[in-house]
């Protein structure tokens, strides 16, 4: 029994070729390659925008180097601290009444002077000249009212002895034309002697009444021109007396009592009438002088109260002036003490002056830092609740203090906040601590 073999049939061999085929893969794109592609390159995309942004606007600082403070809820004080110099109360300018040059100088600055007191002594050889013109016109003037005077006497006089001859001479003219009347009423004289004898009494009578006119009218203008001639001499009186003042002004006086303060005058030097050479400082009460920040000029007015420490010990003052003119964005204020004054106060001392701006109220305050210089108070960094990070965030500041701000939104008690200069931390939004 031998094994053979027999030959494959020709159906088996063609199943047999079936089974053997290879399958060749499609070669292409597919749709959901695309879809794993696109998906891939935005997830890429976002991550590296996530990445880049974290990276843009976070900046990393070092919290040792950092003031942080306490958003705090109190009494926020509306004040301000000016620095005040001590001037005097009142001061007076010496000007020079008279021109002339300083011949002698007898008190020093600083000095204490009494009301009279001579400071300078001037010399002026105009005025001198003045004075002796002045003079010899008043006597000059003098002497023609006098001889005027004695003129009028002299033609009153005439006057009068003028009305006497005329009545004499009425009285004769009026006797011989009654005799005559008489003589030719009974036709023992002529017509013509008796008319003349009329002619000559009403002559007498007319020239009599002539006479008291002219001697009313003469007494009417000598009354009228020595009235003008005293009138004038009068003037003049008064004008030597002045211009003789004037004399006396070139001894410069103290006005007042006080101490005289600057003196720009040397022996020698020539002053200009009205020129300024010196002050008396009134020290019976002080005053402080200060400049303000134009930013509050419309909250600063008079009466407004301040106080000042000195060793220990407040002083209370007042605003008494407020001046209008603003000056390199400062505005000048004069405070008098309301109240007790210091002891020992001098002029040009500085103080610290806080000066109260409203009454105290309930606010939401910040303390005061450099941040402000970079944000205007337009937005701070705020740290988180375990302080690793601060974030910006945008606020609003009212007013304003030494030590606080005011805060109206934004800020809540108890949260920190970034308070110094954020110079180092550009346009970041967050601050990641070290």
């Amino acid at each position: 029994m031998g094994d053979s073999i027999s030959p494959p049939s020709e159906g088996s061999e063609e199943a047999s070729m079936g089974m053997d085929k290879v399958i060749e893969k499609k070669k292409g794109i597919r749709p959901k390659h695309i879809i794993w592609v696109a998906g891939v390159l935005v997830f890429g995309f976002l991550l590296y925008k996530v990445m880049f942004s974290a990276t843009g606007s976070t900046f990393r600082a070092e919290k040792d180097k950092l003031t942080i403070s306490t958003v705090e809820d109190g009494l926020f004080s509306d004040y301000i601290t000016v620095i005040g110099n001590v001037e005097p109360i009142t001061t007076i300018y010496l000007d020079a009444i008279e021109s002339g040059q300083i011949q002698e100088r007898l008190i020093e600055e600083g000095s204490m002077v009494k009301k009279g007191d001579v400071i300078l002594r001037l010399e002026n050889r105009q005025l001198y000249q003045t004075i002796l013109n002045s003079e010899a016109a008043l006597a000059e003037k003098e002497n023609y009212l006098r001889n005027t005077r004695i003129s009028f006497e002299t033609e009153l006089i005439q006057s009068r002895k003028n009305i006497l001859d005329n009545r004499y001479r009425l009285n004769r003219k009026k006797r011989s034309f009654q005799q005559n009347k008489a003589l030719f009423d009974e036709q023992l004289i002529s017509k013509e002697d008796f008319l003349q004898a009329k002619e000559d009494f009403e002559y007498e009578g007319n020239m009599l009444e002539i006479n008291k006119v002219k001697a009313k009218n003469d007494s009417l203008i000598r009354l009228t021109s020595m009235q003008s001639l005293e009138t004038d001499l009068v003037k003049m009186r008064q004008m030597l007396v002045l211009v003789r003042e004037r004399l006396d002004n070139l001894n410069v006086k103290a006005p007042v009592d006080g101490q005289l303060g600057m003196l720009d005058a040397e022996i020698g030097q020539r002053v200009n009438e009205g020129q300024r050479i010196g002050q008396i400082n009134v020290l019976d009460n002080f005053k402080i002088n200060a400049l303000i920040d134009e930013h509050y000029i419309d909250r600063v007015v008079r009466d407004l109260p301040a106080t000042m420490d000195r060793n220990g010990t407040s002083f209370n003052l007042k605003v008494r002036k407020v001046y209008p003119d603003v000056r390199n964005g400062q505005f000048k204020i004069d405070l008098v003490f309301n109240g007790t004054t210091p002891d020992n106060i001098r002029t040009g001392q500085t103080y610290h002056i806080k000066l109260e701006l409203g009454e105290s109220a309930k606010a939401i305050m910040l303390p005061r830092g450099g941040f402000f210089q970079s944000t205007g108070g337009q937005w701070v960094y705020v740290l988180n609740e375990n302080g690793s990070e601060a974030i910006k965030r945008n606020i609003r500041i009212g007013k304003q203090n030494p030590q606080y701000y005011e805060v109206l939104e934004g800020l809540n008690a108890g949260e920190k906040v970034i308070t110094s200069g954020y110079e180092m931390f550009g346009t970041n939004d967050r601050i990641v601590m070290k």
